[in-house]
């Protein structure tokens, strides 16, 4: 982390706040059992010295009988009840942080679920939250941080108050007279001084580790990179990737990452290394030094005082007890609030994510449902360019669709046949022009509602390792027989009959072996399934048959009137062939509709590009044949 982002203690403690309230609207048992534990936690030692002092100040002078019994009753009594009531708030801190730390992260899921497409898919949406997630799991920076700091802070202040409680009197009860070269402990001066000497040394030490927390900070840049890396390069087992390391011998690249210091931050040689052997070992080894110094004062100036006869040996263990955990506490309060500052550029990212707004416009018309499917959508001069870029991907786009007819979208590839549907769809909205659903702008429709209508396979469709059924319905809950024909008419029946669970059978072995793997052929198959089964009114195909050989995709096709029933279908496709049975063809050329027809009406056009690409494949089908 640059020196730049660094903040001050109160944006630190404005995040902080924030964070707090924000993690408690995901978990709100958590926080105030974590607060009564840390309560708890921090006071019973003094419960224990202070009546382990009345104990021993009774041995060492009248030793009553009835008097000791009754403080060792008491010490018991109230020792154990805080040890029950302790391990209940434990139990329950511990409980309702694991259900915290599992649920937090719907914060970052929720977003990506509510944010637009446009900001999920860019890559300074990808980095920004990349550096989230390692930040957390090399140092437990962000919220993770926030609890521990709170629980820090909880303590710490407590035990203060609980050590001053009990040291106070020190300062206060004076030696008495009868030892002249001992009476320069009761001034006032010497208290003052003392008194100034534990917060000072207690303040240092706190302030070196957290010094040495905010150095480890500075480096996160160097640990999300080495992270990032690892993450990419350290889980190829059992990876689409296996094949290719062993053929071309790539785990010289992995070496050369792994053993390489500007890339491995948590190498021997790397900067955490370098930070623990240097300024970070330093100050961490200064201030236990300072620790175990003032430790010494405090046992040096109570022994001082109990010789000269101001108390008896327990209220040595006492104030020794007390004072020793006053100079821990202090330093962990200091400690905490530099966490608060150095953990702030961390947070920030946080909610610089969580914080990113929707540009796009979301309606309130309602989607007319349509029992005859009869939908009309026209494209009206509709150019669209990329975020970040200059490039046109589509220009003066000019289409309307036929209602329950078949239309195919060709061109080359970066012609513009995905961006065409993505806009479609409203994943974005273009720059120029306006695309009309039954003579509406698609801006002033419910965006969930619009975007129901569509069922899609994109080139790059993502199948879960979960069951088949739940992959084809989206959800844990469905209507059996209606996945089992969207699979079927999908041409899956055959593979299907072989699993061993049928439709509940687990596709890949994330989880174990009774999971199956699955052809490129059979995934696309499953995914087409799964837009049958959403049963949108616009069925869209990018590409359905890219995965499948011939026989496959010629099984496919056949059945595909069947299969589209009365939706509006569009089918992106490289393979012509594939595209005569169509009603229209859409032919895009550098981002425009350069022709339109059917196959045969642009094959009679000998100088258009549909003619072009028709004969480029063709004569490629001919010399596979001979």
């Amino acid at each position: 982390m640059e020196e730049k982002n660094a903040k001050s203690l109160f944006e630190g403690l404005k995040l902080f706040v924030r964070a707090i309230k924000a993690a408690h609207t995901i978990e709100r048992k958590f926080f105030p059992a974590m607060f009564s534990a840390d309560i708890l936690n921090a006071l019973t030692p003094y419960v224990v010295i202070y009546f382990s002092s009345l104990i021993l100040n009774e041995l060492s002078s009248d030793k009553r009988p009835e008097y000791l019994w009754k403080l060792v009753i008491l010490t018991v009594t109230i020792s154990g009840g805080l040890s029950i009531v302790g391990a209940i708030l434990k139990h329950m801190k511990t409980k309702y942080r694991e259900v915290f730390l599992f649920n937090y992260r719907r914060l970052y899921i929720n977003k990506a679920f509510d944010m637009d497409y446009e900001d999920v898919s860019n890559q300074e949406t990808f980095d920004l939250l990349s550096k989230i997630s390692q930040a957390e799991n090399w140092a437990g920076w962000g919220f993770e941080n926030v609890i521990r700091t709170f629980s820090g802070l909880t303590r710490s202040i407590t035990g203060i108050i609980g050590a001053f409680s009990l040291t106070i009197s020190l300062f206060f009860i004076k030696a008495p007279a009868g030892n002249p070269s001992l009476q320069f402990l009761n001034t006032p001066l010497f208290m003052l001084l003392f008194f100034a000497l534990m917060i000072g040394l207690s303040v240092i030490a706190g302030k070196l580790v957290g010094y040495c927390d905010a150095c480890s900070a500075k480096l996160a840049e160097s640990a999300t990179l080495g992270n990032r890396i690892f993450g990419y390069f350290g889980f190829f087992s059992r990876s689409k990737r296996d094949v290719d390391v062993r053929m071309y011998d790539q785990s010289r690249i992995m070496n050369y990452y792994f053993n390489n210091d500007e890339y491995n931050a948590f190498s021997i040689n790397g900067p955490f290394a370098k930070l623990a052997k240097g300024k970070g070992g330093i100050c961490i080894g200064t201030a236990q030094g300072l620790s175990a110094i003032l430790t010494g004062c405090v046992y040096l100036f109570t022994c001082l005082k109990a010789i000269a006869g101001a108390f008896g040996i327990g209220s040595i263990m006492r104030y020794v007890g007390a004072a020793t955990q006053f100079s821990l506490y202090m330093a962990d309060f200091v400690t905490s609030v530099s966490d608060i500052r150095n953990n702030a550029p961390f947070l920030e990212n946080c909610f610089k994510y969580l914080d990113k707004p929707n540009h796009m416009y979301k309606g309130s018309l309602t989607t007319e449902k349509r029992a005859d499917r009869n939908y009309d959508v026209e494209f009206k001069d509709v150019s669209f360019k990329y975020p970040g870029t200059d490039t046109w991907a589509l220009r003066h786009v000019n289409v309307r669709f036929k209602v329950g007819k078949r239309l195919a979208v060709v061109g080359e590839n970066g012609s513009g046949k995905t961006t065409f549907i993505k806009l479609l769809c409203r994943l974005y909205d273009p720059q120029e022009g306006e695309i009309l659903l039954n003579g509406i702008d698609i801006k002033k429709y419910d965006y969930k509602d619009y975007i129901d209508i569509f069922s899609v396979v994109f080139q790059d469709y993502v199948l879960m390792s979960q069951p088949i059924a739940d992959n084809v319905a989206g959800t844990d809950k469905y209507d059996v027989k209606r996945v089992t024909k969207a699979l079927n008419d999908a041409g899956f029946s055959e593979r299907l009959s072989t699993m061993p669970n049928g439709i509940n059978t687990l596709i890949y072995k994330n989880y174990g072996e009774s999971g199956v793997e699955l052809s490129g052929g059979e995934e696309q198959k499953v995914a087409i399934a799964r837009a049958l089964y959403k049963d949108g009114p616009f069925l869209i195909l990018d590409e359905p048959t890219a995965a499948l050989d011939p026989i496959a995709e010629a099984d496919i096709y056949s059945h595909l009137n069947s299969i589209v029933g009365d939706r509006t279908a569009i089918y992106i496709s490289h393979r012509l062939s594939s595209c005569r049975f169509c009603d229209e063809i859409m032919v895009f050329d550098k981002g425009e509709i350069v022709e339109t027809g059917t196959h045969e009406e642009l094959l009679e056009n000998n100088r258009g590009k549909y003619y072009e690409l028709w004969n480029v494949q063709a004569k490629h089908y001919v010399e596979a044949a001979g």
